[in-house]
């Protein structure tokens, strides 16, 4: 059974949704607080994380943040702030989805399902196992990445964008084809959450994320990996 933990601190949110995504199936775990909601996380490692952002005794950014240190869980994050550079926020924190208050609960489990579909079927088909070069190395069985023996744990949409530009190594991939493979046809979230996590990815992997020399952009097309041919 797929388990959700929710991090909200306003009653009339928390229960009532709690109520309904049992209604649909899923296990629910609570938190009214950031901190208390932060060591749910860590101690039961739900499937899917939702958070609040403005929690008492930690806000949401703060928790996001430190899941994010450990852990590749999805998080959707509620708010009621519905500026973009709250959004742009969120995500550059480590967040995988944004959701603003007020909203359906039909509309959360729309995104819930799409997040957890991503999960199981957003990483590239291929043949190999792993995608290796000259300095980095992508098990694409592990999800996990090495870079000179070290290894990087990358959220899981971030890892299939790297695998995605990986597998076309040395070739131009478009932006709507990113969008399509990776995001999904389904996506409704801001479209600038593509340079949000390019440039994520450069912060991981790069020797100079400010001159990247894996993650290189075609302005006006799309991004291209540039390591080498796959061994």
């Amino acid at each position: 059974m797929i388990t959700i933990a929710v991090i909200e601190d306003d009653p009339l949110i928390l229960y009532p949704l709690a109520e309904a995504l049992q209604e649909y199936g899923y296990a629910v775990l609570t938190a009214t607080d950031g901190k208390s909601g932060l060591a749910l996380v860590l101690a039961r490692q739900p499937d899917v994380v939702i958070l609040d952002i403005l929690l008492p005794e930690m806000d949401g950014w703060e928790v996001c943040k430190t899941i994010r240190r450990t852990s590749v869980v999805p998080i959707l994050m509620l708010s009621s702030l519905s500026e973009e550079v709250d959004r742009i926020l969120g995500l550059e924190l480590g967040a995988d989805d944004y959701l603003t208050k007020p909203f359906s609960t039909r509309e959360l489990i729309a995104h819930i399902k799409a997040m957890l579909r991503r999960i199981e079927f957003g990483a590239p088909k291929t043949r190999r196992n792993c995608l290796e070069f000259d300095r980095i190395c992508i098990d694409l069985n592990r999800r996990v990445v090495i870079k000179d023996g070290h290894e990087i744990m990358l959220r899981h949409k971030a890892f299939e964008l790297l695998a995605l530009l990986a597998a076309h190594a040395g070739e131009v991939v478009s932006r709507a084809d990113i969008f399509d493979k990776v995001w999904g046809t389904d996506w409704i979230g801001d479209t600038r959450t593509l340079e949000v996590h390019i440039r994520w990815l450069r912060e991981q992997l790069e020797d100079d994320p400010s001159q990247p020399q894996f993650i290189q952009t075609t302005r006006g097309t799309g991004y291209r990996f540039v390591g080498g041919t796959p061994s």
